[in-house]
């Protein structure tokens, strides 16, 4: 087994990541964990996005008209899906915004035992409940514990108000008897941005910090001039830099320039919990991946960098019940089973 070289992550006029070989040097980049064929179902997730979401993408601006009308469309689409099963769900109101919480069936309503905040993903501006309820389902059904879904205020309002949201949905679950030795923040592409300026918001105000933070596909960081020469700016099946470009502009750049300090990686790492980050091998962020994956080995905090062959940004959430999907979300699942176990001990002692 090899390990790949590394310089600026992924930067041209840097070193490149070697092309992704199995690997489990603490030096690497990253480490690939599917190496074998994909399933029938990637192959067609990855078709439709290379085919049609891609094209739609770098065609449709995104701006105040169209952010609307998409984000009609993606809950349309979410609601073809059928239902979760296997689980019990609570309408949760704030002021605001709305959650809900998710259960594995015939659960304990109590939250003393812990729980996962999931963020859900969307570009800041789409999505919402519906759309990520199969995948928190999931992390329920596969952790045994309760799941948060929060639908936090999106563009074209600020990142920073949506951060606010989630920090007082973390503030609800402490309220309500989650002991944070025992709770875990997830999110899967904004969310994942969500997971850890939340993380590093709580920290700034005094609130203790989770148990472990989980990153799937996670956009990191807003600078999308960094990316401008990043290999994976051509080789994404569908989110394109112009994108990132409009999403930040719109959710942190309409008062002034970028504030580098609203990014997780810029941030001070050094004390944060457990780490996992899992991304696709050819997506654009993997850039903010392995930037951040790099910054927590210098902070000293304990983390795992994931990289799935031949995968879309953000499939575990498009397709939960993917092959691959399924086996990302039980690495998941032993990453919280794990987070939360020196809680657990002491509980027990």
């Amino acid at each position: 087994m090899e390990a790949s070289k590394i310089g600026r992550p992924g930067v041209l006029g840097g070193i490149v990541p070697a092309a992704p070989r199995v690997t489990t040097s603490p030096k690497a980049a990253g480490i690939v964990v599917n190496s074998g064929r994909t399933s029938t179902a990637s192959r067609v997730l990855m078709g439709a996005c290379v085919g049609v979401v891609g094209p739609l993408l770098r065609t449709v601006p995104i701006n105040r008209t169209t952010i609307p009308i998409g984000g009609i469309a993606v809950d349309l689409l979410a609601r073809l899906r059928p239902e979760p099963t296997g689980i019990e769900r609570e309408q949760i109101q704030l002021d605001g915004f709305k959650m809900e919480m998710i259960r594995p069936a015939g659960a304990s309503r109590a939250l003393r035992h812990g729980a996962l905040l999931y963020l859900h993903g969307g570009g800041f501006a789409v999505c919402g409940l519906s759309t990520h309820r199969a995948v928190a389902a999931g992390l329920a059904r596969r952790t045994g514990l309760p799941v948060l879904n929060v639908e936090y205020r999106q563009l074209p309002g600020s990142i920073d108000a949506a951060i606010d949201d989630c920090v007082l949905a973390y503030r609800w679950l402490l309220r309500h008897g989650a002991d944070p030795g025992r709770i875990v923040f997830a999110g899967d592409s904004a969310g994942g941005f969500l997971t850890f300026a939340t993380a590093l918001r709580a920290r700034d105000i005094g609130l203790p910090l989770p148990a472990g933070l989980i990153g799937l596909s996670p956009l990191l960081d807003l600078d999308y001039r960094a990316k401008k020469d990043y290999v994976n700016v051509r080789r994404d099946a569908y989110i394109p830099l112009a994108g990132l470009e409009a999403v930040v502009r719109l959710g942190a750049e309409h008062e002034g320039p970028l504030d580098a300090k609203l990014s997780p990686v810029n941030a001070d790492l050094a004390g944060l919990p457990p780490v996992l980050l899992i991304a696709a091998e050819d997506e654009l962020l993997r850039y903010d991946c392995e930037l951040m994956a790099h910054r927590l080995g210098a902070a000293g905090v304990p983390h795992t960098l994931e990289l799935w062959r031949g995968q879309v940004h953000a499939f575990m959430s498009i397709l939960p019940d993917m092959p691959e999907s399924r086996s990302a979300l039980g690495r998941v699942a032993k990453f919280v089973r794990e987070a939360v176990a020196p809680a657990e001990r002491a509980r027990t002692a």
